[in-house]
């Protein structure tokens, strides 16, 4: 039965692939090799595998390079985004600070002003109780002087002929009294009512006041209101970034306002008079809103100390990630190139190291911010030197194949306090945001 399949087998193996003969003939004698259906039968196999080898192999490194350069594209994008989102919230910080301190001085100058007007109609108040009291006073002598009067003329009707111009003369003068009296009478009532009316003029324009220094509150806490808003919306994904990266925000920020050195400052909190009163809550409310851009300041100086970039710009694939890797643990991340392609510092920082390290080949070491180095290796070429302080985005090398390497690629590692760590949780941290 096994014999009857093996001759199946073997006429169908002769029909598809006949027996063949390859004749090699020389000076002297010639021979010939032949090559059997199932010698031919393995030899169909073994080029149908390498070819189907070849465009599987094919298609994965396009598709790697597609991916990567996608990714590589999307990253920048994302930076782009980012940065204009910042110069956006920078610019309508400065607007809405300038617009606080604005309309905090505008409040200033109405309260000062509401001062001045109460003072002023505390005096208008005073004088017009001294001028009714003159007024009383004025009154009772008139009434006195008129009853003098009256009984003088009683007591000159009554008097003799002889004695007539005596009592012309003394009626005379209490006439002109009479009047004297009568004239500075009617000059205090008109005083005293435009007294009465500059008083209520006075209110009147003090409610006036009142409803606008009102309207300027409102105005002041829409301000606010929006400016604390924009301070909660920029510093949550920068807080959530350093999270992702293992890193502590609040000790981080310490760490940074501890040695801040540049250009500007912290911002100085706003101080404003309260008269000998309470503490100002429009004055608390601006302070806290001048720590929050204070904050994001910080957060930006720490951005660009950890290493939260992609050291490679150009077109690259992954070729291995952080992790075992035949027993052993691979510290780092591999990005694939051709050799030239420039390599970028990932975060401000100082060359610690320059130079062949055995199987990195050549080797440069950076020493970041908050314990944190990264390392650069295989290169072709190096352009800094040990001591050098590079910025974040700066070209540092080339890629290249020095050390023990399988092809042109980048070794990249980062290690906090001597540990190394996945890159790629600082690197994906930063795409969140960038």
């Amino acid at each position: 039965m096994r014999s009857r399949l093996a001759l199946a087998v073997h006429a169908r193996l002769e029909k598809r692939f006949p027996e063949k003969r390859l004749f090699i003939r020389s000076d002297t004698e010639t021979r010939f090799i032949r090559l059997r259906p199932s010698h031919q039968l393995l030899g169909w196999g073994v080029a149908t595998a390498l070819v189907g080898w070849s465009i599987i192999s094919t298609a994965i490194l396009l598709m790697d390079s597609i991916g990567a350069g996608n990714f590589r594209a999307q990253a920048q994008r994302d930076q782009i985004v980012y940065e204009q989102r910042l110069n956006a919230l920078s610019e309508e910080r400065d607007a809405r600070a300038t617009e606080a301190v604005a309309a905090q001085e505008r409040f200033n100058a109405a309260l000062e002003q509401i001062s001045v007007m109460q003072s002023e109609l505390l005096s208008v108040e005073d004088r017009r109780r001294e001028l009714e009291t003159g007024l009383d006073v004025v009154q009772s002598t008139l009434r006195e002087t008129m009853q003098e009067v009256k009984q003088s003329r009683t007591e000159l009707a009554a008097l003799s002929e002889e004695d007539g111009a005596t009592s012309a003369t003394q009626t005379a003068e209490a006439d002109t009294t009479v009047d004297l009296l009568a004239t500075a009478l009617a000059e205090t009532a008109a005083e005293r009512d435009q007294i009465a009316a500059d008083a209520q003029f006075a209110l009147d324009n003090a409610a006036e006041t009142q409803l606008e220094l009102r309207l300027l509150q409102e105005r002041n806490d829409d301000i606010f209101r929006q400016l604390e808003d924009a301070m909660t919306v920029s510093v949550e994904p920068l807080d959530k970034m350093f999270r992702a990266a293992g890193m502590n925000p609040d000790n981080m920020i310490s760490q940074i306002r501890r040695g801040y050195s540049g250009s500007g400052g912290p911002l100085t909190p706003l101080a404003f008079s309260t008269r000998g009163g309470g503490p100002d809550p429009d004055a608390a409310r601006a302070n806290g809103i001048l720590n929050r851009l204070d904050e994001i300041n910080l957060y930006r100086i720490a951005a660009e100390k950890a290493p939260f970039d992609v050291p490679v710009k150009a077109a690259y694939r992954f070729t291995s990630g952080f992790g075992q890797r035949w027993g052993r643990l691979h510290a780092g991340t591999d990005f694939a190139a051709p050799i030239g392609t420039p390599i970028y510092a990932t975060a401000d920082g100082v060359v610690t190291s320059a130079g062949w390290s055995s199987g990195y080949g050549r080797l440069i070491k950076i020493q970041h911010e908050f314990g944190i180095e990264t390392r650069y290796a295989h290169l072709s070429a190096m352009q800094v030197k040990v001591g050098q302080r590079v910025s974040r985005g700066e070209r540092i090398g080339d890629m290249g194949n020095s050390g023990r390497s399988t092809g042109p690629h980048l070794h990249y590692e980062v290690r906090v306090g001597g540990t190394p760590v996945n890159p790629m949780t600082y690197i994906r941290a930063g795409q969140d945001v960038f």
